[in-house]
């Protein structure tokens, strides 16, 4: 399929325009002194952690615990990643090495 450009154009300019406004939404409804609602920091405490662990469930749902390795590398990859953020509360560290770790393991060892 052949697109234009104008309409290249356009499409990155509205997922620019959306992604700032999204940015910016934020500090225009609770900038200044306005008090952030209990709700939203209550969803800022309890969302990251949900997220997290949907993420897991999502990547481990397929593990085959009846065919070797048994779903060694991901638990081992999930593992680290726990470890290292714990450790260091570093996102892209923690990520990026349990990502590592486990193509290592996929590619190399299992």
């Amino acid at each position: 399929m052949n697109v234009d450009t104008n309409t290249v154009i356009g499409i990155i300019a509205l997922c620019a325009v959306v992604t700032f406004g999204t940015r910016v939404l934020p500090f225009l409804c609770f900038g200044g002194k306005r008090k952030v609602p209990e709700a939203v920091t209550y969803l800022g405490k309890v969302l990251p952690p949900a997220i997290i662990i949907t993420l897991i469930v999502y990547c481990i749902r397929t593990v085959d615990f009846t065919v070797a390795p048994r779903g060694i590398p991901e638990f081992v990859a999930i593992g680290i990643v726990a470890v290292l953020h714990v450790w260091k509360r570093n996102n892209l560290l923690s990520i990026g090495v349990g990502t590592a770790c486990y193509m290592i393991l996929v590619q190399a060892i299992f």
